[in-house]
């Protein structure tokens, strides 16, 4: 069967779909193609999921420290693994259902099947012919002759070849979401943003864990005050933290992982093993060899607006090698339809995405770090902690910091770290700072609520002049 159409999106993660809805509203006809579940992996396997079991790691945590609000006491808190585990599926199958909803709202075509692009053919004169084939082969396959594709492929996690992936005793974070009982130990080999969220998860839940990072940081892409923090708070936490340490080698015998460490004669023994050292570009398989585009193992190559070196193809998302966010994603899915459209779109400045790690303390995180800010440039960094904040002091939870970079010669904000309770909501307000070119001296001056976490923001920002009333 052939079909036309003005967009064919392959694949129906965050920026695939969210790219077909802004399509249809502008009245393009859409067909999505998704070989597993709309929603992609950030729905069914990654950010919604794990942030539902990390929720509820939260909740025990408060109810063990319930002593210290008012003396309320409990015993024993009995950990039920299937029950947490329902919730999670439940979150994932109302969001799921929501997003079906969309695609029915907004007349979009979805097709349950796995898309490759075509070279030119009978069908079209250029490539971007899309086959569309079923598991089901009771189903005739689809041709799909669109105006224009955006590839949306997404990702996987990444592997070591002396770390062979089974999904029952070495798993990724695949593996891990389909977990029905909790192991007693864990090593978690990667100590990125999905290693350390698990690790913080895992022992929220009583699972003895072992972080294995190869680099000498944690969170490599955060500052260094905000990495060590993190790692001081982890092993307080009774988390094991080993930094510089290769595993050369994995033995399973006995239900049992014995992890051989490089230039170390005492190996790690655990009984489940997690690989989390990032994830790769789904780029096979989806017919790019059929076409002129340019691509390799980090992803496919795109110019401002995310069009391939075929003009009329486009790619966003995990697929290309931006940052690996899905609200960064929809944000590319957004620029490519109104740039296809022939709407007047500005490029991403990327710098100003924020990044979220949900651990406990949460990291959040926007334009430069204190680590990596141009050095020629000067500089005011400007810090407040949160023991010295009101309402961290009411919750009882007064770890961690604010961090603030200011531009000296034009007191632009340039970047925001923070660690400590819920960080991944209050990067919102500087995030918006930064888009909206707001300086140092206007923040500081704007009136935050008391007592209120945000205050932390205002100090910090006001430090950057040496301003800082609490400090």
């Amino acid at each position: 069967m052939t079909m036309k159409a003005d967009l064919v999106v392959l694949g129906g993660g965050p920026g695939g779909y969210v790219a077909a809805i802004r399509a249809a509203q502008l009245g393009m006809q859409v067909v999505l193609v998704e070989k597993a579940k709309v929603g992609g992996i950030c729905l069914h396997k990654g950010c919604i999921p794990t942030k539902s079991l990390l929720n509820s790691g939260e909740s025990l945590r408060l109810m063990r420290s319930s002593a210290v609000f008012g003396g309320i006491t409990k015993e024993k808190i009995k950990v039920d693994f299937t029950k947490i585990q329902a919730h999670k599926a439940a979150v994932v199958d109302q969001l799921y259902r929501g997003v079906l909803g969309l695609m029915k709202k907004n007349k979009i075509t979805v097709l349950n099947g796995t898309g490759a692009v075509l070279g030119p053919s009978i069908f079209s004169p250029v490539s971007g012919t899309v086959s569309v084939t079923f598991t089901d082969k009771t189903k005739e396959d689809v041709m799909i002759v669109p105006k224009h594709v955006i590839i949306a492929t997404g990702s996987h996690p990444k592997t070591l070849p002396n770390l062979p992936i089974d999904e029952d005793m070495i798993l990724t974070s695949n593996g891990m979401l389909e977990l029905t009982a909790l192991p007693k130990t864990i090593a978690i080999v990667g100590g990125g943003v999905i290693g350390v969220e698990w690790a913080s998860l895992l022992n929220d839940l009583s699972v003895d864990v072992t972080i294995i990072e190869f680099l000498d940081q944690l969170v490599i892409n955060e500052s260094q005050t905000i990495a060590r923090e993190l790692k001081k708070q982890l092993e307080a936490r009774g988390i094991h933290v080993r930094l510089n340490t290769k595993v050369a080698n994995a033995e399973i015998k006995d239900q049992r992982v014995m992890l051989t460490i490089a230039n170390q004669s005492d190996p790690i023994i655990v009984n489940k093993v997690m690989v989390a050292i990032g994830r790769q570009p789904n780029v096979e398989g989806i017919g790019l060899q059929n076409t002129s585009i340019k691509y390799s193992a980090k992803g496919i190559d795109h110019n401002a607006f995310y069009q391939t070196t075929e003009a009329h193809i486009y790619a966003i998302g995990d697929v290309i090698d931006t940052l690996q966010l899905a609200h960064v994603a929809m944000k590319e899915g957004i620029i490519a339809v109104e740039h296809m459209a022939g709407h007047q779109v500005a490029p991403l400045n990327y710098n100003m995405m924020p990044r979220c790690t949900y651990t406990d303390p949460e990291i959040a995180s926007v334009g430069y770090t204190s680590s990596n800010y141009p050095q020629d440039r000067e500089v005011k960094i400007g810090r407040f902690n949160f023991n010295s904040n009101a309402k961290a002091l009411i919750s009882g939870d007064t770890v961690g910091f604010v961090e603030v970079l200011r531009d000296v010669a034009t007191d632009d904000i340039i970047g925001v770290s923070m660690i400590g309770a819920h960080a991944t909501d209050m990067i919102a307000e500087m995030s918006d700072a930064m888009y909206l070119n707001a300086s140092a001296t206007e923040i500081g001056e704007a009136v935050h609520p008391h007592p209120s976490l945000s205050e932390a923001i205002q100090e910090a920002t006001l430090d950057t002049h040496n301003l800082a009333i609490h400090k």
